[in-house]
């Protein structure tokens, strides 16, 4: 498997801050993400996985600390720059360009066609025919791996929620990507079109060694993709192990459901079922 086959870090945070005004969304978090691995990173609501996702990502400054990529020094840097090095994001609204289809989508992705230039486009047809055909072979090929073929003309803005988010993800294969984070790709999605994700990212990471990390409130769909499992609540870090372990972390269930519900739980759980009035 090709994901095994990784042993080094490709994302290194290190006490890495984020306010905004006097509220500190992210609160001194060091984290590593390895090569060729599927990341979980969860938490409830507020808890500061987008904003530290979008710190790492270059939407915004971290207030101090650093964030390093396949061991570069990244922090600070713009999103436009990180897409050139690689880093890739998704997000929870998929951005599509909604009057294109889904193949002409795909092929806006690759950076510095020579098509974009006027005077390219003016005395260097030929050569812009070609790029253009190497991108939409491209395209072809990514559709295909996502088994969307019968939407590969259709108008991204009349597809589905789900079939967005799988747009998505094909986007972040047109180009050489070194991690993709995704935030909560499986927020709108029918069972069966999730599944279809879930498959073309684990397919994604063994067969390609994709890096991933991504966001995601369903539970079962992060044990079936992801090992390890981070937990943020409250701008800090609170867990970190498999999705059985943080599962059975009291720190965790009461960051979920809060101390009232956690030690109802516990009693309940105390009182043999056979105790009747």
């Amino acid at each position: 498997m090709f994901a095994a086959q990784q042993n080094y870090k490709m994302i290194s945070v290190r006490n890495l801050h984020k306010n905004f005004g006097g509220i500190r969304a992210v609160d001194n978090v060091s984290i590593d993400i390895e090569a060729g691995s599927i990341t979980g990173l969860i938490g409830p609501n507020g808890a500061g996985k987008t904003t530290l996702f979008n710190v790492i990502a270059g939407t915004f400054p971290p207030t101090s600390g650093t964030v390093h990529l396949d061991g570069e020094d990244i922090t600070g840097l713009k999103p436009h720059e990180l897409f050139a090095k690689g880093l890739l994001r998704t997000f929870q609204i998929a951005h599509e360009f909604s009057t294109l289809s889904v193949r002409e989508n795909l092929m806006m992705v690759p950076g510095n066609q020579s098509g974009e230039r006027l005077i390219d486009a003016w005395f260097r047809p030929a050569k812009v025919r070609q790029e253009e055909a190497a991108v939409g072979k491209k395209a072809d090929e990514v559709i295909e791996f996502l088994q969307i073929s019968h939407l590969a003309n259709e108008l991204a803005g009349n597809l589905s929620g789900g079939q967005k988010k799988l747009l998505e993800l094909g986007r972040t294969m047109m180009v050489d990507a070194k991690i993709v984070f995704l935030d909560e790709v499986g927020a709108g999605v029918n069972r069966t079109l999730l599944k279809t994700i879930g498959d073309s990212i684990i397919r994604l990471n063994k067969e390609r060694g994709y890096t991933f990390c991504l966001i995601e409130h369903d539970m079962d769909f992060i044990a079936r993709l992801c090992d390890p499992v981070i937990v943020m609540a409250e701008g800090h870090l609170l867990a970190h192990g498999t999705a059985d372990e943080v599962r059975s972390n009291d720190d965790v269930i009461e960051a979920y459901l809060g101390t009232g519900l956690k030690n109802k739980m516990v009693q309940q759980k105390s009182v043999p079922e056979d105790v009747g009035p």
